[in-house]
């Protein structure tokens, strides 16, 4: 079974998720850490708890997620796992960053590419690669349907679903990805977004302005 544990980092408040079995194996998800204390918090959590990084994961790669993708890459010598349409977002993340006066090092591995049905497999557990663009070209989420629950970046918030304005965003298909691949997930499925709070696609039908069964 997997256990989640969340790191709230950089100013721009993302949610990095490390999950981690019962053989101590975990995945990082979207790094973004971004100060050398932050992640110093992140190698501090793997070594007290005795952990040993197999994955890193990027949902997408919009700058605030990628932030510590070179340093987990380096340390724990992991190659990054991502959508192939992600690579142009991830080669333009450090421009951002200078838009934002947040310069970082960008990482500069090879790259394994994932696709939807695509299965990530951690000892006895699995989740699932379900395509969801319209936030970015490329996003991905990662389900568990054995525990009901789904990392799924910043295509739907807590009341809120991902900004469409950015390079690459689309409008229309993020409310299809929403509406025609994520809520056909049980009502009970957690989500685990990449800022904010999490809450429950049952939650999203009913309450979400933006895309919930009402609107």
């Amino acid at each position: 079974m997997l256990q989640i544990q969340s790191f709230t980092f950089s100013p721009i408040q993302e949610n990095t998720y490390l999950l981690f079995n019962e053989f101590k194996q975990c995945i990082i998800i979207d790094p973004g850490c971004y100060f050398d204390a932050e992640k110093e918090t992140l190698k501090e959590f793997i070594e007290t708890n005795g952990l040993k990084p197999a994955l890193l994961l990027n949902t997408h790669c919009h700058l605030d997620h990628v932030f510590g993708n070179k340093f987990i890459a380096e340390t724990y010598n992991l190659t990054l796992q991502l959508h192939e349409k992600e690579k142009s977002v991830l080669s333009f993340a450090p421009t951002s960053g200078l838009m934002y006066n947040m310069p970082f090092d960008n990482y500069a591995g090879v790259f394994i590419e994932l696709k939807g049905g695509d299965k990530i497999l951690l000892g006895d557990d699995e989740l699932e690669i379900i395509e969801a663009p319209g936030h970015s070209p490329g996003s991905i989420c990662f389900y568990c349907s054995k525990q009901h629950f789904i990392i799924g970046g910043d295509v739907l918030f807590k009341r809120s679903i991902g900004r469409t304005d950015l390079p690459g965003g689309n409008h229309q298909i993020l409310l299809n990805s929403i509406r025609q691949k994520l809520f056909l997930l049980p009502d009970d499925t957690i989500v685990y977004s990449g800022h904010g709070t999490e809450t429950t696609i049952g939650e999203e039908k009913f309450f979400n302005p933006f895309v919930g069964i009402n609107v």
